[in-house]
């Protein structure tokens, strides 16, 4: 169901790698055929992110054809120097269209005076019209994407009739100290299922406990006075705050 604060964008590069960490043993990289929950939630976080708030991702739609391309790579042999040659396998001509919404981080009560959902949801948006804060990277730094505006569904897609297609078990996302409330870092597993063309993302807390690991001991970085100044967003926030009202 569509929330009050929804974005909604359209994602694209020529290129993308979401690792399947199974395929990176040797060295090499192969891409998932489809983004994962964690790097949609980086993308969304390179257009906009404050402390304050999780950005929660819905659902993505997959509006290109499913294509790979692989390519030989010297990366830096870290441990005895010079370069090693590898494969690695990427996605080509990606564009997906996404629709997230974002909550209060509960673990932030340091913060609680930043939660103003209007101001957030429209520097959000006005981030996505301009293309986003930082660079965005599709998987990896050296897959740039683009991010635009976009009404979720608009538009045709090669998979609009195409029914379900299953994935496998891959990667959903990483649990962090700051958004769980643990000393902890973890990893969710789960099976997504395309049906005509879209995914519709469990939310990290639905993730069943089966297919959830700790990875290592982690402590939430702890924001005050001395490194954060979110709590005024300069001209920008003068300009919502001057615009009133609520959506």
């Amino acid at each position: 169901m569509r929330k009050r604060n929804t974005v909604e964008f359209i994602v694209y590069g020529r290129y993308a790698l979401f690792s399947d960490p199974v395929t990176r043993v040797g060295g090499e990289k192969f891409s998932y055929q489809i983004p994962t929950y964690q790097a949609i939630k980086g993308i969304l976080e390179s257009v906009y992110w404050k402390p304050t708030f999780i950005w929660y991702i819905d659902k993505v739609r997959i509006m290109n054809k499913i294509l790979t391309q692989s390519q030989g790579i010297r990366p830096i042999n870290y441990n005895e120097g010079g370069n090693n040659l590898a494969y690695y396998t990427y996605l080509k001509d990606v564009v997906y269209q996404v629709q997230a919404h974002f909550e209060w981080n509960e673990y932030r009560p340091e913060l609680a005076e930043d939660r103003n959902e209007h101001k957030h949801h429209q520097i959000a948006r006005r981030m996505i019209e301009r293309g986003g804060r930082r660079d965005i990277f599709l998987g990896t730094r050296e897959c740039q994407g683009y991010v635009e505006p976009c009404e979720f569904n608009s538009g045709a897609g090669f998979y609009d009739n195409y029914g379900e297609l299953d994935f496998g078990v891959m990667i959903h996302g990483f649990d962090y100290p700051d958004e769980t409330g643990k000393d902890e870092m973890g990893i969710r597993l789960w099976r997504p299922v395309m049906k005509n063309g879209i995914i519709e993302f469990l939310n990290p807390n639905e993730c069943p406990p089966e297919m959830r690991r700790s990875i290592r001991k982690m402590k939430a970085k702890v924001f005050d006075n001395t490194n954060f100044n979110g709590l005024d967003e300069s001209e920008l926030a003068k300009i919502i705050a001057e615009e009133g009202g609520e959506q």
